[in-house]
């Protein structure tokens, strides 16, 4: 009886679906726990690429079950469009998919007030993916938001009204509002909505304890990384959840002694979207060849990503916060490009080499000091194959800095294109 966790130890994009789809077959269950239409998980199914918001990673597993928790946030028009989109696959989801009632509903406004608040930062902007996230989860703690369940109650309208009246008192001080078709954006919305009362929707918290209690085995799904945690992460450049492992219990109604194994997923290097503290940034020519040979553009957004080398003290610190067992690294063989790699083992801070994250490291910038190794340039990865020498130094070198076991490597887009180490 335990539910094992999947989850990013970065800024997100690590290669997380795919590996909740490689993992599926020890699974009963798939459970997403927090987060919303700004994270965008990509897969491949039967030769079609598919990004995933807010439905689970395991939809593709026909013996699966997938929840929606309660700690996720839902754009109902999205989620209409990203559900047909599974089903264009061929893919029959429509007993297999659950939707916590107490998940809250992301409202037409809560996309234009996003927009407002992150034009009216001007230069200190956050880097939002204008999804309605963050003013969701402001009234989430607010004590105002509306939830799935309630689209089911006669006071639905008039709870709906009142917020959206809110909503609209608060948006008279910004001039973008004006720039924002609210008619149209409702009209789709209610349509997303309509097809949300058509679906399965549970008690949550009841729903999993009870398969758990059944002896089904249960993945939690997370989104977004770990340094974009609200608490934990480089606040205040981050997400407005608990992305790291504590957030499932909240975020799904499960107690702290069923988490099992944490599997934590890293790139073989560092990647952001968005404003905040990157210390292994390059603004350079290695960083622009790491973006076009990782395809380093959001899933979500289809923004460039920011790139760097690897930043281990920041890895070692997620795997601290999130209690991670086993490490799985992604992108191996992006890194193939390089005659040479980088590695971050210390950050010089104050005149001193130290392997913490500051405070205040959005205000006070640290210097990244490198370890480097031989690099395994144009080897082409193929089944069965022997890794080179030189990866294998990498590592072991890396694991031995975080003191977990490396588990998986992920060395292609393909789900076949993973490798278990022994």
């Amino acid at each position: 009886m335990r539910v094992d966790v999947l989850l990013g130890l970065q800024w997100g994009d690590e290669g997380k679906g795919k590996i909740v789809d490689y993992l599926a077959h020890q699974y009963d269950i798939v459970a997403r726990f927090q987060g919303g239409p700004n994270a965008g998980h990509t897969l491949y199914y039967n030769g079609n690429k598919v990004v995933l918001h807010h439905i689970p990673s395991g939809v593709f597993q026909p013996h699966l079950l997938n929840l929606i928790g309660n700690g996720v946030v839902i754009d109902a028009a999205s989620f209409r469009q990203e559900y047909q989109k599974v089903v264009d696959t061929g893919v029959d989801i429509s007993q297999r998919l659950f939707i916590s009632r107490k998940a809250h509903l992301i409202l037409p406004t809560h996309k234009i007030l996003d927009a407002a608040s992150e034009a009216a930062k001007g230069s200190a902007k956050i880097g939002s993916t204008l999804r309605g996230i963050g003013p969701t989860y402001m009234d989430k703690i607010g004590r105002n938001g509306l939830r799935v369940g309630d689209l089911t109650l006669p006071t639905f309208e008039q709870a709906y009204a009142k917020l959206k009246e809110k909503h609209l008192g608060i948006l008279e001080r910004y001039d973008i509002a004006a720039h924002h078709d609210l008619p149209a954006m409702e009209a789709e919305w209610r349509e997303g909505i309509e097809f949300l009362r058509s679906l399965l929707l549970v008690d949550g918290e009841y729903w999993l304890n009870d398969h758990l209690r059944q002896g089904k085995r249960i993945l939690a799904e997370g989104a977004q990384g770990s340094m974009l945690d609200i608490d934990f992460g480089t606040y205040p450049y981050v997400t407005s959840s608990n992305t790291v492992t504590a957030g499932v219990c909240s975020g799904l109604g499960i107690a702290p002694q069923l988490i099992g194994e944490v599997y934590g997923i890293t790139k073989a290097y560092c990647t952001r979207v968005g404003s905040g503290p990157f210390p292994t940034e390059l603004n350079d020519e290695t960083g622009e060849q790491l973006r076009q040979a990782g395809g380093e553009f959001g899933a979500t957004t289809g923004r460039p990503r920011r790139c760097g080398w690897i930043d281990l003290p920041a890895l070692r610190y997620a795997i601290m916060l999130n209690g991670v067992t086993q490490l799985i690294m992604t992108k191996i063989d992006v890194l193939s490009v390089f005659e040479r790699i980088s590695a971050c083992t210390h950050y010089l801070y104050e005149g001193k080499l130290a392997q913490t994250l500051p405070f205040d490291l959005d205000r006070q910038p640290v210097s990244p000091h490198y370890e480097t190794f031989a690099g395994w340039a144009n080897h082409v990865f193929t089944p069965d194959a022997a890794l080179p020498q030189n990866l294998q130094i990498y590592l072991q070198a890396v694991a031995a800095y975080l003191g977990v076991p490396i588990t998986l490597l992920s060395v292609g887009p393909q789900r076949e294109q993973l490798v278990a180490m022994t």
